[in-house]
């Protein structure tokens, strides 16, 4: 069970955990063990609160496919206990950072002070630029 929050969490057959080859270089145990996690989690299919839901369907990232399975590949580490609790705190955290409500930003224009300072730094620099030529 992943618990995402104190009154939000999830099953276990909710995320399916596939134990796949590492890529990278070979070694003499590079046919043999398993230790990358294949990690999916379909966002639909899930016991998530609808909030939840329609937050993470939004989300512009390249890890959710177009059907709303999040897939997730960690192969980070040498152990496959490793790997799968790497993945499952990835997965913790996109669904977390999903519920994040950003703050409305608000245009602000510059003082005239720090347009003044800029400009001035501009000319300083340029002025020291400029002393950097060759004598005539």
């Amino acid at each position: 069970m992943l618990e995402l929050s104190n009154a939000v969490s999830l099953a276990d057959w909710e995320i399916e955990l596939i134990a796949i080859r590492s890529q990278g270089n070979g070694g003499q145990r590079v046919n043999k063990v398993a230790t990358a996690i294949h990690l999916r989690f379909d966002i639909n299919r899930s016991s998530l609160p609808a909030v939840y839901k329609e937050r993470l369907l939004k989300l512009k990232d390249s890890r959710i496919t177009s059907d709303g399975v999040i897939v997730i590949k960690a192969q980070s580490f040498r152990t496959q206990d490793q790997n799968k609790d790497d993945a499952l705190k990835r997965l913790k955290e996109i669904i977390v950072a999903a519920m994040v409500v950003q703050r409305v930003r608000r245009a602000t224009k510059p003082t005239r002070s720090s347009q003044r300072k800029r400009i001035d730094n501009k000319k300083q620099r340029a002025g020291v630029k400029a002393l950097r030529g060759k004598v005539i």
